[in-house]
Order: C-alpha cells, then sequence, then structure tokens
C-alpha cells in the first residue's frame, strides 16, 4: 500500500502527459488499468451478471485506499438484491459550496461469447485498443470516478466542493430498476449536488487516432415503446383466408418503416450542426452547415440524412425492435404483436407521436398503445458558462484549436432522471470514439488504449477543477 500510495501521490501532481500512440504506460495509468479490468471483467448484465458484486469490488477499492466506510453507502433493495450500487462522498472543505455528482452505470448491454471474437467478459489490449463488453458504454467512465477518490484520498487533497459518486444499475434496460432513479425518490440528500457530470458528451475521431471534435451534451431525447397489436378468431391453416393477424401487423409496421418524421431543430441541435460541420471537409459537413441555415433545404438533408446519427438527430424516429405472433403452426394467428421503440425529438410529448403512429398505420383493426414505463423528458440544463468554461479551458489544454460544441443526445441516459429532481446534467468532454460507435451496445465491443488514458487525465483535471 505505501508503494501504491506513492504511485497515486506522484500521479496527482502529473500535469498533462504527452502519450505517444507506442508509449509505455505511466505507473498511475497501470493502477488505473487494473479498475478499469476489473469493472469490465465483473459480468453486470441483467440476465446473469450482478451489478452488486461489482459497486462492491469498487467500495472494496476505495476503502483500501483510505476512505472511510463511513463516506461509503452500498445500497440493493430486497427483491432486486443483484442491481445494487454504490454512492461514495468525498468531503469538501466548504460549508457552502454545494457538492458536485460523478454518475456512471455499471450494468451493460447482454453479450453471447460464441458471437464474440473474444469473450466479452475478458478485457484484452490488442492493436491499440481495450476490448470487452462495457469498455465504451460505460465502465471506462466509471472507472476514471472511482481513480480519481482513490487519486484524492491517497494524496490528502482537500476540495472545496464535496464531491460525491453514484455508480448504479439499470440504464441499459428499460423497465428494469434503475439505481439513479431510486436514489433520487429515496436517497435525495445523499446525492444532492448542484450539477452533475455524466455519459454523453465526449470526442469524435476521424477513425485514425486524430480527435476532431468535443462536445457537451446537454439534452436527450425522450424515450417510449408502443405495442402494435392485432387480434382474429384464427381457424385451420388448410383454410387460409384474407382476414390474417399476421399479415395485417406486418402492413402496419411497414408503414412505419416507410415514415419519416419531420426534420427540426432547437437551440443546441442548430448550434451543433453549425459548430460540428464547419470542423468538417467534406459534403456532409456542408450539409449540416446549410441545414442550421435554412431547416427546408432539402438537398442538404438528404445528404446529411445519409448519416444514421445525423439523421436521427434532426427528428423523432421509431423502429421496430420485438415481434411475436400466432399460437400453432398449423393454425391461423388470432394475434400477433410487435415493440415500436420511439425516440422523441424535444418539444413532442408521447400521446402525440402515438397518435401520429395510429394515423400512419391507418387500420382502427391494429391497436397502438404506449408501454411502461412512463417518463416525461426533463428540462435540458443551461449552458452554464461556470460549467461550460472549465471544459473549454482544459480541451484548449489537451485539444488546442477544438471547441466544445453543445450537443443533444439520440437516446437517453440517466440524466432523465436527476434532471427530473432539480439536479442539471451533463455529458461531459474527454475520451473520444471512432466513427463507427467502437461496437457498443454490439459486437467486439471496444475503446482506443490512447482514448481511455488522455481521456482520464482530462477527466481527473476537470472534476479538480470543479471541486476547487
Amino acid at each position: 500500500m505505501k508503494k501504491l500510495a506513492v504511485l497515486l501521490l506522484s500521479a496527482l501532481a502529473v500535469g498533462t502527459p504527452a502519450f505517444a500512440a507506442d508509449a509505455a504506460p505511466r505507473p498511475d495509468q497501470l493502477v488505473f488499468r487494473e479498475i478499469y479490468k476489473e469493472l469490465v471483467e465483473t459480468n453486470t448484465t441483467l440476465s446473469s451478471g450482478s451489478c452488486t458484486l461489482a459497486a462492491e469490488r469498487m467500495a472494496a477499492r476505495l476503502k483500501a485506499a483510505g476512505i472511510p466506510d463511513s463516506q461509503l453507502t452500498l445500497f440493493a433493495t430486497p427483491d432486486k438484491p443483484k442491481e445494487g450500487g454504490l454512492v461514495a462522498v468525498y468531503p469538501g472543505t466548504s460549508k457552502t459550496a454545494k457538492p458536485i455528482l460523478l454518475i456512471a452505470h455499471i450494468d451493460v448491454v447482454e453479450a453471447k461469447r460464441e458471437d464474440w471474437e473474444r469473450d466479452p467478459f475478458i478485457m484484452v489490449e490488442e492493436n491499440g485498443y481495450f476490448y470487452g463488453r462495457g469498455t465504451a458504454d460505460i465502465k471506462s467512465q466509471a472507472a476514471v470516478w472511482v481513480d480519481t477518490l482513490i487519486r484524492f484520498q491517497q494524496a490528502g487533497y482537500k476540495p472545496r466542493r464535496t464531491v460525491k459518486m453514484a455508480l448504479t444499475c439499470g440504464e441499459e434496460t428499460n423497465g428494469a430498476f434503475n439505481g439513479i432513479e431510486w436514489l433520487a425518490a429515496n436517497k435525495r440528500d445523499l446525492i444532492d449536488a448542484e450539477f452533475a457530470l455524466n455519459e454523453g458528451g465526449g470526442g469524435d475521431s476521424d477513425g485514425k487516432g486524430k480527435v476532431i471534435g468535443q462536445s457537451v451534451q446537454v439534452g436527450e431525447k425522450t424515450f417510449a415503446n408502443f405495442r402494435l397489436e392485432t387480434r382474429n378468431p384464427g381457424g385451420h391453416s388448410s383454410a387460409p383466408v384474407p382476414d390474417n393477424a399476421i399479415y395485417q401487423l406486418a402492413r402496419a409496421v411497414t408503414k412505419i418503416e416507410e415514415h419519416r418524421f419531420r426534420a427540426e431543430m432547437t437551440d443546441t441541435t442548430r448550434r451543433y450542426f453549425a459548430e460540428a460541420g464547419a470542423l468538417r471537409a467534406d459534403a456532409t459537413g456542408a450539409a449540416m452547415v446549410a441545414l442550421a441555415k435554412n431547416i427546408a433545404d432539402k438537398d442538404a438533408e438528404a445528404i446529411v440524412n445519409k448519416d444514421p446519427f445525423l439523421h436521427s438527430n434532426l427528428r423523432t424516429t421509431c423502429v421496430a425492435t420485438l415481434l411475436d405472433g400466432g399460437h400453432a403452426a398449423n393454425a391461423l394467428p388470432q394475434r400477433a404483436g410487435a415493440n415500436i421503440n420511439c425516440r422523441i425529438f424535444p418539444g413532442h410529448s408521447i400521446e402525440s407521436i402515438r397518435d401520429e403512429l395510429a394515423r400512419v398505420i391507418g387500420d382502427p383493426g391494429v391497436t397502438v398503445t404506449q408501454l411502461p414505463p412512463k417518463r416525461p423528458a426533463p428540462p435540458a440544463p443551461p449552458l452554464d458558462p461556470k460549467i461550460i468554461g472549465p471544459m473549454q479551458k482544459l480541451v484548449d489544454k489537451y485539444w488546442p484549436g477544438l471547441k466544445v460544441i453543445p450537443s443533444m443526445a439520440n437516446g437517453y441516459t440517466d440524466a432523465t432522471f436527476l434532471g427530473a429532481v432539480g439536479i442539471p446534467t451533463y455529458g461531459i468532454p474527454g475520451m473520444w470514439g471512432d466513427p463507427d460507435g467502437n461496437g457498443a451496445h454490439g459486437l467486439n465491443e471496444r475503446m482506443e488504449v490512447k482514448s481511455v488514458y488522455v481521456g482520464r487525465d482530462y477527466m481527473f483535471d476537470l472534476v479538480k477543477a470543479y471541486a476547487d
């Protein structure tokens, strides 16, 4: 432990690192790597994993660094014993400055070994990348938060603000127990903060190691699931009739596939398209700038729509994600159903999107029912210079010439639950991803080693800037 303390104390004093792609990791980075590895190799899928175990392992690391039990709160509910989490409180010296909250979900999307090239729950470093489920989404950030508090403790750091950390479960599964939602409802004082730092922002690269942009997430879409269902008396399969529940459902799903919601912008997305587009030296960038000036520019929209992220950032999207139907191989179906997952652009109610789906389908025999959970979108956090300023100052230091660009998430994050109880939540710059999304939620998920190590240094400096 004495050796570890010396390494961590030295790391606290380190400024911005020079990091070549082939540079050997610094000693403090190797210490961090073990935290990251332990998190990735702790299975936290809903089906067979345990967030509670991951939280306990992170609490053990914090305790080993000298953080007392009184500053650590492990939690889980009796009905969801494997979906627990951890809150850590690192006290500040000021009695008036409100705390900041660092959040990260530690649950991950399912991963089948037979589909992956490598075991998804063994972290492998290969070809300049860390591979494993959760390496990108979002155990890298969770590991940074744990590592930050350990470095603070080992250095005897006395921040002005109290720094809190919440590692929680449930962000990846709609309708499952959600740790942030539970804390907001049951332990509000424990996580109370002036603002929170979250996933959702970050950098973009050209796919060849060059960082071309950094963004801060200041808003997100509302999500909603709708069930389409058709019913029919059915009958024997030897005597088919035109009125078939599966065919009727298929026609409804096809109409949704063909429907495109209109393009629109918020102040945040207009700024994102203008500023991010200006950084691109291609036709898409020019089209982004043109759309920011005139959302009715159909030629520009057609170019932008070729990019799945940008297409979705312009509008509400609804997509079929699940299908079921029929009751026997030799019977006409009596029932067929589909789940339609919608990501709703700000300013539209869930009810209005349900009504639009029903209008597009145009068949009263297809019911459209919203499924739980039913959660309205919280307001977007303000672009407060006190929050954005330190982000930009450090981006100037790490990536000279880049500007922190506000962005809106196409999906939703745990910011939904904190924003609803009055804690503005920002997805921060720092680590960067490749144009293909790094396999998040898909196969062979990965994070560039350089992105993790440099992003860790940026995030540490950012927390210190706020805490001081």
